[in-house]
């Protein structure tokens, strides 16, 4: 196996450097993976990978990917929430490749929520 260099490291680091901006507080969006045991069963670990091809497809350096436990819909897995800057957050449920795609394409790189798609739009509050 070959010994990687450092170009080699810096590389990498720059490929994945939008995984960890959140680290630096630079993110624009941040987006949350729901990633309990239903949602991992449900197909989650599909959706963050998708998420992570689209980041990396579209050389995306300020939107961020993290997860979380169970949000308590277990029947409206997989889900994911969107944060984007000075926007309300919006969830997703009931998710697949082909919509987390598109969800990307016109939510976080357009703006665009995408109303049909939505559980939630705003802060889910208990009172």
């Amino acid at each position: 196996m070959a010994k990687l260099t450092i170009e080699d490291l810096k590389k990498i680091r720059d490929e994945h450097k939008s995984v960890v901006t959140m680290r630096d507080g630079a993110e624009r969006v941040k987006i949350n993976v729901h990633m309990g045991t239903c949602g991992i069963a449900a197909g989650a670990r599909k959706i963050m990978a998708s998420i992570i091809d689209e980041i990396e497809k579209n050389k995306v350096t300020d939107v961020v990917v993290t997860s979380s436990g169970c949000a308590g819909l277990c029947s409206k897995e997989p889900m994911v929430t969107i944060n984007i800057i000075d926007k309300p957050p919006v969830k997703y449920a009931q998710l697949n490749d082909e919509k987390i795609r598109k969800i990307f394409k016109d939510h976080v790189m357009e703006g665009n929520i995408v109303e049909d798609l939505a559980l939630v739009i705003g802060s889910e509050m208990s009172y």
